[in-house]
């Protein structure tokens, strides 16, 4: 059955920061090519940086990642001008270090999305600590799978919020008579993205208080971005999970392949 068109593709080369819009892409079992390729290191911690503990690193999501040609990254502040380990280090106000591999049993911190719309992103409220991609390839720096995907119909249910906040690898352009959010009907099914790539579907994605934040000068700071899902989709993403507020769907790679804006999404229960 299909179920609409792929709208939009995105990568982001380094973790928790903007990344970059693509006409087209090719996807491994590690997701599309390029994307979570990097991270922060947080010196104290030993923990990757993530937006996810908006008290400390809140920030990183002013700062936007290219991939280079021939590979590697640019990095570029909030003024749009290039930026370094030390940049990013004084910036942030703690020293970080740009990895290309995770450290073993790399975790990162969570902080409790509830406390967060409650008491403000910069308040000290409680955080979990987690291990880096569950349901991802060894090696990666995914929070859980390699894919992210997300629909136009899901975005509606939001009251139109912006893509951008949700950070989804792929955002689908459902039919017009898809109701609401459509892609939970899709967990545990298999996707077909064009010619080639093969996706299963493994579970709804839980959000945490990063589509709250400010992500660069565009998108200023938005409680409603979470606060609507909490009313209106609250689910149990994976066994012995609380019920939690989602939008979008994680999704692992059947079949590597090429994915490219317009081509037909089609559900295979």
């Amino acid at each position: 059955m299909k179920v609409g068109t792929v709208e939009r593709l995105r990568r982001y080369p380094v973790k928790s920061m903007l990344g970059e819009e693509l006409r087209e892409a090719s996807v491994t079992e590690r997701g599309i090519r390029g994307d979570r390729a990097y991270a922060l290191l947080d010196v104290g911690t030993g923990r990757v940086v993530s937006a996810k503990h908006p008290r400390l690193w809140a920030g990183v999501l002013g700062f936007a990642a290219a991939t280079a040609p021939g590979g590697g990254v640019v990095l570029t502040g909030p003024d749009g001008a290039a930026v370094d380990e030390g940049g990013l280090s004084e910036r942030l106000g703690r020293k970080v270090r740009l990895v290309g591999e995770p450290p073993r049993g790399a975790s990162v911190e969570r902080s409790v999305p509830e406390e967060v719309l409650a008491h403000g992103p910069h308040a000290e409220v409680g955080f979990t600590v987690s291990e880096l991609g569950r349901g991802a390839p060894p090696g990666t720096f995914f929070d859980f799978a390699p894919l992210h995907l997300l629909t136009t119909a899901a975005l509606a249910a939001a009251d139109g919020a912006e893509a951008e906040r949700y950070r989804p690898n792929v955002l689908v352009r459902t039919l017009d008579a898809a109701p609401g959010f459509v892609e939970n009907g899709w967990v545990e099914g298999e996707l077909a993205i064009g010619a080639e790539l093969r996706l299963h579907v493994v579970t709804a994605t839980p959000r945490c208080a990063v589509p709250t934040l400010a992500h660069g000068p565009r998108l200023p700071r938005s409680a409603a971005a979470l606060r609507v899902l909490a009313e209106r989709n609250r689910l149990v993403p994976l066994p012995g999970m609380p019920a939690l507020p989602c939008v979008g769907v994680y999704a692992r790679v059947l079949t590597p392949g090429r994915v490219a804006v317009g081509d037909p999404v089609v559900l295979h229960a």
